[in-house]
């Protein structure tokens, strides 16, 4: 039976370390021809109803160095758009390649296509979830730090996708996140370790401070509010002075410098931004092995 990644939580703590573990090695090889033959042979279909940057280039990327083939499918190229179901498009794929990852604007829209592939079946973002990004995101605290285990993470802003991957992954992995937004952008209870309306309360002390835009693909129609609602959850080096003095700055990117983090911080010395970026290809071939290999 094919073994999907939906949510993050489908890894045990042994399993996600043994993947952050062969990430860095991937990370370490990469050009001396290490893992370069794990997909030979195999091909993936890379399904995006969405534009994408990060997660298109790196999932395209790391197939084609794992001696893959990869296969991009955009939604409106489908017969998705003349009514022909997800599931159904999900067993027919699933004659033709040896795994799925996609990229689409509803997580239950992805539910239905894992419950009707026969292939592994990979969230490369969802509006409940982004279990790719925090792969990346952990492999980069792990490159910093040394260790998961113990951490603390502070995430500030809209309590997104983002948010709660990094929570609920967080969770699994040992690191302590709290997550600071106002009323009306806030988590379901329980999902972080802290919810807070405090930004200075969810990042005293803590190793890391994470944020995301505050306008995502969807939320055009209230940009306008969302700005003003968000206006006082910018990361920038007051806020950032509450952390540790060892603390890291993440974004999961794009970013837009002078809404939800200031130029100063994003290119600040303190900043991992564009390692984390770089990481998702690693953590992503890594992910590839676990499920398709």
């Amino acid at each position: 039976m094919a073994r999907h990644f939906l949510t993050g939580e489908e890894l045990s703590r042994e399993e996600l370390n043994a993947l952050l573990d062969r990430a860095a090695e991937l990370k370490a090889g990469r050009g001396e021809g290490e893992g370069g033959d794990a997909l030979a042979g195999r091909s993936i279909a890379l399904v995006f109803e969405r534009p994408s940057t990060r997660t298109r280039v790196s999932f395209e990327v790391g197939v084609a160095e794992l001696g893959g083939t990869p296969l991009v499918l955009r939604g409106d190229e489908l017969q998705l758009t003349r009514g022909e179901s997800m599931e159904d498009t999900a067993r027919v794929l699933s004659r033709y390649v040896h795994g799925i990852a996609v990229r689409w604007g509803s997580h239950e829209v992805v539910e239905g296509l894992a419950a009707g592939a026969s292939v592994p079946v990979i969230n490369g973002l969802t509006p409940d979830h982004h279990p790719c990004q925090v792969l990346a995101d952990l492999l980069t605290l792990r490159e910093r730090f040394g260790d998961l285990d113990g951490l603390k993470l502070a995430y500030v802003g809209d309590g997104n996708n983002v948010a709660r991957s990094l929570s609920l992954m967080g969770r699994v992995a040992g690191v302590e996140v709290r997550v600071a937004s106002p009323d009306g952008y806030r988590l379901e209870p329980g999902v972080a370790a802290l919810g807070t309306a405090d930004a200075r309360e969810a990042v005293d002390g803590v190793d890391a401070v994470y944020t995301d835009v505050w306008v995502s693909i969807g939320d055009e129609r209230e940009a306008e509010r969302r700005r003003a609602e968000l206006a006082t959850y910018r990361v920038d080096a007051e806020l950032l002075s509450h952390a540790s003095d060892r603390a890291v700055v993440l974004h999961c990117l794009p970013a837009h410098p002078g809404e939800e983090i200031t130029e100063e911080v994003l290119y600040g010395e303190r900043s991992v931004v564009f390692d984390e970026a770089e990481n998702r290809l690693h953590a992503q071939k890594a992910l590839l092995e676990l499920l398709v290999a």
